[in-house]
C-alpha cells in the first residue's frame, strides 16, 4: 500500500513524499520486498517528472535482509533496522522533487539540483569497529570537510541529521559527547546555532556499527534563508540538559518553506519527561509540542508531508496506531520499533513539512 502526500507551491514545483507498507503481513520477505518494490516502481514511473531525492529503508531484521535491497542509484539510500509495528517486514519513505537533477558524487553522497540550490544527502555514513563517541566525532568532522570543500560548512549548509545508534540506551550519552566536541570546534554553539536531529535506537546490517548517520545540507544559503524554530512556552533549549540539535529548522526558498521538526516526546519547557508511563498522554503531549513548532514557523498540520513514529514498547502500538489512524487519516506515516535516547519516553515523532510562500 502507497500512502502519498503531494505539496504544491503557487507556479512552483510539486514534490511529494510516500510511505510504502505491506498489506499482507504472512508472506514471506521476499514476497513483501517485491510488494514494496513493485509499488515503487509503479510510483516512480507514474510520473517520470517527479525525481526521487532521498529514501529509507526501515528493516526487521539488517543482517539478512539487507543484502537483498534492490540499488538502482537512483538517489540517497538510508537502510535502518527499525522493525515496522505492523508485524511486516519492511517499509520504505521516498521524498520526491519535480524536475530534480541527481547526481551520484564520487564519495557515495548525492548532489540534487532543485529549488535554486544544490542539496548533498548523505544516507549510512558509519564507522566500523570504532567506538561511538570517536565514530560521531569522525562522522561529523568528514561531513565538515565534504562541505567546506563546497564553500559550505556544518554551520552555514547542514539542515538535518538522522542518528540511528546501535545500543541507544547505553551508548546515547557517547554519542552526544562525540557530537558536541564536533559542534564546538566547529562553531555551533548555543550563540549561533544547531541542526535538527533525531538521536535514536536503530542497527545497521554490520553490528561493528555503534551509531550511523544520515545527513541533508543546502548549499549557498543566504543569511536568514535557513532559521531555527523553537518553542519555548512548550520545550526548552536542548542545551539546557546537555545535548546540541535544534527542536526545528525551517528553510526558505523562492516559493516554498521547508520545515524539518526534530525527533520530539513529550517534554515540557523544563526539560521533564511528561505523563511517565502514560502512552496515550504521551502522545497527546507529543502531538502538542509539533504542533506548536508547526505554528511557530507559519505552518499547521496539513502542511506535513510526512511522519515517522518511533515507539520503545512494541505493546504500545495498538494504542498508538488507532490514534494517530483517527487523526491522520491518509498522512504518510509509520510506526517503527526503536527505543528512544531518555527510557521514560515511550514514544516520539518527527516530520516534515512544506508551506507555499
Amino acid at each position: 500500500m502507497t500512502t502519498i502526500k503531494t505539496l504544491v507551491a503557487p507556479e512552483g514545483k510539486r514534490e511529494c513524499h510516500a510511505m510504502i507498507t505491506v498489506d499482507d503481513a504472512s508472506l514471506p520477505f521476499e514476497g513483501q520486498l517485491r510488494a514494496v518494490t513493485d509499488e515503487y516502481n509503479r510510483l516512480t514511473r507514474s510520473d517520470a517528472a517527479m525525481r526521487p531525492v532521498f529514501r529509507r529503508w526501515f528493516l526487521s531484521d539488517a543482517v539478512n535482509q539487507s543484502p537483498y535491497l534492490p540499488d538502482d542509484g537512483a538517489c540517497a539510500t538510508s537502510v535502518v533496522e527499525q522493525p515496522p509495528l505492523s508485524l511486516t517486514k519492511l517499509a520504505l519513505w521516498v521524498w520526491m522533487i519535480e524536475d530534480a537533477e541527481v547526481t551520484r558524487r564520487d564519495d557515495g553522497r548525492y548532489a540534487v539540483k532543485a529549488l535554486g540550490h544544490t542539496h548533498i544527502f548523505e544516507g549510512g555514513s558509519r564507522r566500523p569497529g570504532m567506538d561511538p563517541y570517536h565514530a560521531m566525532l569522525f562522522m561529523l568532522t568528514a561531513t565538515e570537510d565534504m562541505l567546506r570543500e563546497e564553500k559550505g560548512s556544518l554551520l552555514d549548509s547542514c539542515v538535518r541529521t538522522w542518528l540511528f545508534v546501535q545500543n541507544v540506551d547505553v551508548d546515547y550519552a557517547e554519542v552526544v559527547k562525540g557530537r558536541n566536541q564536533a559542534f564546538g570546534a566547529l562553531g555551533l554553539t548555543p550563540s549561533t546555532r544547531f541542526i535538527a536531529s533525531t538521536g535514536i535506537g536503530g542497527r545497521h546490517a554490520d553490528r561493528t556499527s555503534a551509531v550511523v548517520m544520515d545527513s541533508y545540507s543546502v548549499l549557498g544559503l543566504s543569511e536568514g534563508q535557513m532559521r531555527q524554530i523553537n518553542a519555548p512556552d512548550h520545550l526548552n533549549p536542548t542545551y539546557e540538559y546537555g545535548v546540541a540539535f535544534e527542536r526545528a529548522t525551517s528553510v526558505d526558498y523562492a516559493d516554498r518553506r521547508h520545515l524539518f521538526i526534530s525527533g520530539t516526546a513529550s517534554i515540557d519547557n523544563r526539560g521533564q519527561v511528561v505523563w511517565a508511563g502514560d502512552i496515550r498522554r504521551q502522545t497527546l503531549r507529543m502531538w502538542e509540542n509539533v504542533e506548536s513548532l508547526l505554528a511557530a514557523a507559519g505552518c499547521g498540520w496539513d502542511n506535513v508531508g510526512q511522519i515517522i513514529v518511533y515507539l520503545r514498547d512494541p505493546a504500545d502500538y495498538g494504542v498508538v496506531s488507532a490514534m494517530f489512524a483517527e487523526r491522520f487519516p491518509g498522512m504518510p506515516y509509520v510506526i517503527v520499533h526503536a527505543p528512544v535516547c531518555r527510557s521514560g519516553w515511550l514514544v516520539e515523532m518527527e516530520c516534515m513539512a512544506m508551506k507555499p510562500l
